[in-house]
């Protein structure tokens, strides 16, 4: 629990706040009390992904799972707001730890006290899927210890049970070494894979040692699918259980109702010596603002404006506002799931010249390569018979953009460290030019677009806001990306020279295509680095992109129109990434 900071609203609808509960990749939590003195935990949308329609429609889509799911085993959702900007949900506030905070405090838990948490998180899970809602998400930190028993928390990416298939080709959800082998492979997300995740939290609730064991991403995704769990020090009769639960083959894992009846407890958790002493050691939480006040949680002239009158936000029959880009995964107070048309994605989104964004609102992996009918490098989508704009070219782009200016724009790093962790930083750019609309940009990994940093490929993405909404195909307007490395390149050794030097080009660029190409479902371009990429020196002379671990620091991308000719070209945006650490 932290103090409140200055840029703190002192409320959030009609809940006065209290104290700093953590961030995550969506933004920040806090310790509220609402009107009546109920105590609740806010989420709040951070207010640089307010603009992306998709993130929003994640949150929504969590909001109404919170709602549909009314469990026992769930913290239930008290008020949200989901109209207009700031975005927020708030639910009933559970004191307690995470599992994954207990381990780390205390050690790995007695095999008999691991065995009455498994069969109660079986049986929290039976209840989800009651619902027709899996979590998708399972794994230590999702889950709450109250003194009544486990909670389940953040159902970000839950998605109706029955809807299993993700459209978007290679990413699968959930948490590297919780992430089932059928999700990993070919996206295949039902109830077996909760139960999977169920097993590899045991295994670490038990061991306090990463189930899959720890490292890069790709590699612990590859001992899911091909190696064994970790159950070194496991009482062999629970290890045989765990074991079945993380089955390679979903059909051959116990249901949840199977894995309670194994554990064959014969006393409640909460009756638990071990499980006890986790719960009971917890931090005192304030009531109200006085005692929040007097615990330096909210800092003095930390204002506290006369609340509105209260009005819930989600009460019964509430339906809430569609925003391009959501498709509502519940009907109205219905507990099943009806199939969403399109996979939210976790890339997040800037506007042009503002702060640049490599974060998610979940974990997702992929253990696929990007198919060929991606956009990046696939040329223009311009319609031959487009009349053109004030602001396009009507006949069509160049294939190449030349390496053949000086370029002294620089994305670095933040050094602030709660935004590094995000991988957000800023741009330093020179003699950029506004868009003729609105431009949203992003860059993450590949491989893992919830880390902060890039690994191996980037993904560059990019469109128009709104352009789905024209009347028609607006005439052609060519984009080319320029990525960079830190330092100057030796064309021999595709690493940087012995003594290092700033990069002053515009490094390796992409084939210009038109921004329209998904026009009629808003739909963004997307580019990888480094496949789409090469250095185009001359008319008959380009250079190979480099792999981006042959410079690790700050790395820039460039967005330009590209006019008529190879050189004829003009910035109107920049972002970057980092390769290595944070």
């Amino acid at each position: 629990m932290d103090v409140l900071k200055a840029q703190d609203p002192a409320r959030i609808g009609a809940h006065t706040l209290l104290a700093r509960l953590g961030a995550g990749g969506m933004g920040q939590v806090y310790l509220g009390r609402s009107p009546g003195g109920r105590l609740v935990a806010i989420k709040v949308i951070r207010d640089e992904i307010v603009d992306h329609p998709e993130a929003l429609a994640r949150f929504r889509r969590e909001v109404e799972t919170v709602r549909a799911v009314r469990s026992a085993y769930t913290a239930n959702l008290i008020d949200a707001s989901l109209d207009t900007a700031p975005y927020w949900l708030a639910t009933e506030y559970v004191a307690g730890p995470t599992l994954g905070g207990a381990v780390r405090e205390r050690g790995p838990m007695p095999s008999d006290s691991a065995r009455r948490l498994l069969a109660a998180l079986a049986e929290a899970l039976a209840s989800v899927h009651a619902y027709g809602v899996t979590h998708r998400d399972l794994k230590p930190q999702n889950v709450i210890l109250s003194p009544q028993g486990p909670l389940l928390i953040d159902f970000g990416i839950a998605r109706g049970a029955a809807d299993t298939a993700l459209t978007q080709t290679g990413l699968a959800p959930g948490t590297p070494g919780y992430t089932a082998p059928e999700v990993l492979i070919s996206n295949q997300v039902g109830a077996a894979a909760d139960v999977f995740a169920l097993g590899a939290t045991l295994a670490y609730a038990v061991t306090g040692r990463p189930p899959f064991g720890s490292g890069p991403t790709h590699a612990v995704s590859y001992r899911v699918v091909h190696e064994d769990i970790d159950l070194g020090g496991v009482e062999p009769e629970l290890a045989e259980l765990i074991q079945d639960c993380v089955a390679k083959d979903p059909d051959q894992r116990p249901g949840p109702a199977e894995v309670i009846a194994r554990c064959a407890v014969t006393s409640a958790l909460a009756e638990d010596p071990f499980y006890v002493r986790l719960t009971s050691d917890v931090e005192a939480v304030p009531q109200d603002l006085q005692s929040a006040r007097a615990a330096g949680l909210v800092p003095p002239g930390h204002g506290a404006p006369t609340p509105p009158a209260y009005a819930p936000t989600v009460g019964p029959g509430y339906v809430p506002t569609a925003l391009p880009g959501y498709v509502p995964t519940h009907a109205p107070l219905a507990p099943t799931a009806a199939s969403e048309q399109r996979r939210s994605r976790r890339t997040p989104w800037i506007v042009a010249l503002a702060v640049a964004l490599v974060v998610g609102t979940g974990t997702a992996v992929t253990l696929k390569v990007l198919d060929g009918n991606r956009a990046g490098g696939t040329g223009s989508g311009a319609s031959p018979s487009a009349s053109p704009t004030a602001s396009a070219v009507s006949q069509k782009a160049p294939e190449y953009i030349l390496n053949d200016r000086v370029s002294r724009d620089r994305w670095t790093l933040s050094t602030e460290p709660a935004d590094a962790a995000h991988g957000i930083g800023k741009c330093a750019q020179i003699g950029a030019v506004s868009a003729p609309k609105e431009l949203q940009y992003g860059v993450d990994d590949v491989d893992d677009p919830d880390s902060p940093t890039v690994a191996d490929r980037a993904r560059i993405t990019f469109r128009f806001k709104y352009a789905e909404l024209e009347d028609k195909k607006p005439a052609p307007y060519y984009v080319s990306v320029g990525v960079k490395p830190p330092h100057e390149i030796d064309a021999d050794t595709g690493k940087p020279y012995a003594v290092m030097m700033e990069s002053k080009n515009i490094g390796y660029t992409s084939k210009p295509v038109d921004i329209y190409e998904h026009w009629k479902d808003g739909g963004f371009v997307e580019l990888t680095y480094p496949d789409d990429f090469r250095s185009h020196l001359s008319a008959v002379k380009s250079d190979p992109s480099i792999p981006v671990v042959n410079d690790p620091g700050d790395w820039t991308a460039v967005i330009y129109h590209v006019k008529s000719s190879p050189t004829d070209y003009e910035s109107i945006g920049c972002t970057g990434f980092r390769v290595g650490n944070s």
